[in-house]
């Protein structure tokens, strides 16, 4: 990362947003260089407004691309007169003045002409600004945009806040200068990011075929040796479509065949008036597990709420102990985890969640590395078809999911391998995600560096 140039000279903005810069720069609020207007969004019960038209029209979630060349739908000319929607010319800015999560306060530059709803302000510079450059200064500004109304809240921005934006007033060939840089060393990042990424989805995927072959096939030659088995040299059709055939010896069965036979007790969490609601939560006491609690194998107790011991004492079903394995059916279907050691003497389930306890044949180790391979995932998958377009597998069809049982030594020697073998390619992907973060960290400052004058970047060569 190369060492950058500064200004000879610099003087006291008086913005906190910009702090000092070079001497021959100046101050001024938005409202003083550009024209800002929001849009309009036409009845969208009424047909007319929308089918076949053939006005480019944006909603906020346009502005995560950074930069538009398609609109979000289109409106016709009926709905457009029918509607504060205005157009927006090509090459202005659009910023989403409310929306989703990160949304608000996001800006993008448009490479379209287009229409766009209420919940979005266009943002027009006059001559003196390059709308490249006033792009960046608020991409740079994000959070302290955000912050204008709210931050996190659901406040949303208004037109008058924009207009009170502080920005950086200088040559006009000075911002394009700059403008330019930014463009191509943050094309250079992304670009290594997303190679990055690239790699990161690689080892993924080679995460899951590994798990996906070992538990389905036995382990590789030289793993069998090591814990004193034979590798597998003969096989048996396993009777299920999409798994083919298994080792010979391993056995095939169904999670509950009948009660009085059974491998694995399941249960999920309290239902109707039993399940506990937010007003019961509090600050300590038994953990209250959903299915976004449920992290990299085993349960975060810092997303998790908590109930009074008593309260869960006094509930009907949903205890969990150390050493079940748990899976997520409602919602966000087929994560994994285990019941880990803590202090907590059991752990309370939601609906969204289903504990299964080995009794018998089958380790929970095994069936943990089990339910995330493909066989098992797919078995998931099918189900979630079949019900209603709601994500959702209840008890009585989790009953029907199949699984592998090879002998108790061998299952030992599976989990152990996949622990050992995952954990490598886990930290392979840990040491990436760093990578980007310093990337993505270096991207940031740099663009903020550049576009408050702390660099000077006008005889950077190409």
């Amino acid at each position: 990362m190369m060492k950058q140039q500064t200004y000879s000279e610099y003087k006291e903005s008086d913005v906190k947003w910009l702090g000092q810069v070079p001497v021959h720069w100046n101050a001024v609020s938005l409202k003083w260089i550009s024209q800002r207007y929001s849009g309009g969004t036409p009845d969208k019960s009424n047909d007319a407004y929308w089918e076949n038209g053939d006005i480019p029209w944006l909603n906020s979630g346009s502005v995560n691309d950074g930069y538009i060349t398609e609109p979000s739908t289109y409106i016709t000319r009926e709905g457009f007169a029918s509607s504060s929607a205005k157009w927006v010319p090509k090459n202005a800015l659009v910023m989403a003045l409310a929306g989703q999560g990160k949304t608000k306060g996001m800006v993008a530059q448009l490479g379209i002409r287009a229409t766009c709803n209420q919940s979005m302000a266009a943002i027009i510079p006059k001559e003196k600004f390059t709308p490249r450059f006033l792009y960046w200064w608020l991409v740079s500004n994000y959070q302290n945009i955000r912050n204008m109304a709210g931050g996190e809240q659901r406040d949303g921005l208004n037109l008058d806040m924009l207009g009170s934006i502080p920005c950086p007033l200088l040559p006009r060939p000075e911002q394009t200068a700059i403008a330019d840089f930014l463009d191509r060393e943050t094309g250079r990042i992304d670009s290594l990011m997303a190679k990055k990424r690239q790699l990161i989805a690689l080892l993924k995927e080679k995460r899951c075929a590994l798990i996906s072959h070992i538990v389905t096939r036995g382990l590789p030659e030289a793993a069998a040796d090591e814990f004193g088995l034979k590798p597998h040299t003969r096989f048996k059709n396993s009777d299920i479509e999409w798994l083919g055939q298994v080792p010979e010896g391993w056995g095939v069965k169904k999670v509950w065949i009948e009660r009085v036979s059974r491998n694995i007790e399941l249960q999920d969490g309290n239902h109707g008036e039993q399940h506990p609601k937010a007003e019961d939560y509090v600050g300590e006491g038994i953990p209250f597990v959903m299915a976004n609690h449920i992290d990299n194998g085993k349960i975060d107790f810092n997303k998790c709420n908590y109930i009074e011991k008593e309260q869960a004492d006094s509930l009907r079903i949903g205890f969990s102990n150390e050493g079940d394995v748990l899976l997520t059916h409602k919602g966000t279907i087929g994560r994994v985890g285990i019941v880990q050691k803590s202090h907590f003497p059991y752990v309370m389930l939601t609906p969204q969640v289903t504990y299964y306890r080995c009794l018998r044949e089958i380790q929970n180790r095994f069936l943990f590395w089990l339910m995330q391979s493909k066989f098992w995932q797919d078995q998931l998958k099918l189900l979630a078809g079949l019900g209603s377009t709601r994500a959702y597998i209840g008890l009585l069809d989790q009953k029907t999911l199949s699984f592998l049982i090879p002998s108790e030594k061998e299952q030992f020697a599976i989990a152990t391998y996949l622990d050992r073998e995952t954990s490598k390619l886990d930290r392979l992907v840990e040491k990436v995600d760093a990578v980007i973060a310093r990337l993505q960290e270096y991207r940031t400052a740099l663009i903020t560096a550049a576009v408050t004058g702390k660099i000077d970047v006008r005889e950077v060569e190409v």
